[in-house]
């Protein structure tokens, strides 16, 4: 066996990339040791700025003030299903339009194609969507936040290009041969065949859904239907306003609890960006298996 041996310049630019990818590493990573090592700390230590990488003064008391809202709990509820049901109907949507229009034989797929891709540069806007989702009966209903997002053109065309270049062709032609429909086809052969693609998809769809929060904010009312980053937003807004009351002197309190509420404020932002950050970062590291391998078919050109 023929080892090939490294030359001096191949060192060294193994060195320089083992260095920068060192440095991205460290940028992408510090801001949340931070942000995780903050919400753990007492609130003296976080606004004096004396917590740099672990916690000091071991505390959880931003935890407990986040989490003794009923909202949270309500939010992360509502979120689940959000992000469930309709991660669920992404898939069932998506995967089957991929599927369909990456057949040669389907019938003006150009045509479908170019209707899809001009909704990627042009909208109806805020106020006919509204107008629309009222219509349909869809507003302030669990649906709303699932329906109205059912396909991403993105996603549909990253999906056709695997199927196109990822499933061979044959493999589905000897399986209609022995006697297998189409849609057989697509569900026996094809499907297990995209394990990568899916967890491409579940992975984008997913966290879509559960950082989503602005159609919350226009379509729902109902204070038991709200997702939770709105309900996190709203609970930012507030500490935010409480703590420039006090600055200014609007709410009446001695200096010490002015103080306190002060730092409290800034403790809570950074438990509200842990709660809602971790579900989605517990969740990536079981699909990140099939999610280089998923972008890199779904990538080539079909």
């Amino acid at each position: 066996m023929t080892v090939i041996k490294e030359t001096t310049s191949d060192k060294i630019f193994d060195a320089i990339n083992m260095v920068f990818v060192t440095l991205i590493m460290l940028i992408v990573l510090y801001p949340m040791l931070f942000i995780l090592s903050s919400s753990f700390s007492n609130p003296d230590y976080v606004s004096t700025g004396k917590v740099w990488l672990l916690p000091r003064g071991f505390n959880i008391e931003g935890y407990i003030r986040v989490f003794q809202d009923v909202e949270i709990m309500i939010g992360y509820r509502n979120t689940m299903f959000y992000t469930i049901a309709g991660t669920l109907l992404n898939l069932a949507c998506t995967l089957p339009a991929a599927y369909a229009l990456s057949r040669k034989d389907l019938v003006g797929k150009k045509t479908i194609m170019f209707l899809m891709l001009f909704t990627m540069y042009f909208s109806g806007g805020m106020i006919p969507t509204y107008l629309i989702v009222k219509n349909l009966g869809l507003l302030n209903t669990w649906w709303v936040l699932i329906v109205t997002g059912a396909v991403n053109t993105y996603n549909l065309i990253i999906s056709r290009t695997f199927f196109a270049n990822g499933v061979p062709h044959e493999l589905e032609e000897a399986a209609i041969i022995d006697g297998c429909s189409k849609s057989g086809t697509f569900f026996k052969i094809v499907i297990p065949l995209s394990k990568a693609l899916i967890g491409v998809l579940t992975l984008y769809y997913g966290v879509s859904h559960w950082n989503s929060w602005f159609g919350g904010l226009i379509y729902l009312t109902d204070r038991s239907k709200v997702p939770l980053q709105l309900v996190l937003r709203e609970i930012l807004i507030e500490q935010q306003m409480k703590s420039a009351m006090v600055a200014s002197g609007q709410e009446i309190m001695d200096d010490e609890m002015q103080a306190l509420q002060v730092k409290l404020a800034s403790l809570i932002r950074y438990c509200v960006i842990v709660v809602s950050s971790v579900p989605a970062m517990v969740v990536y590291p079981f699909l990140q298996k099939y999610f280089d391998k998923g972008v890199m078919l779904g990538s080539l050109k079909g």
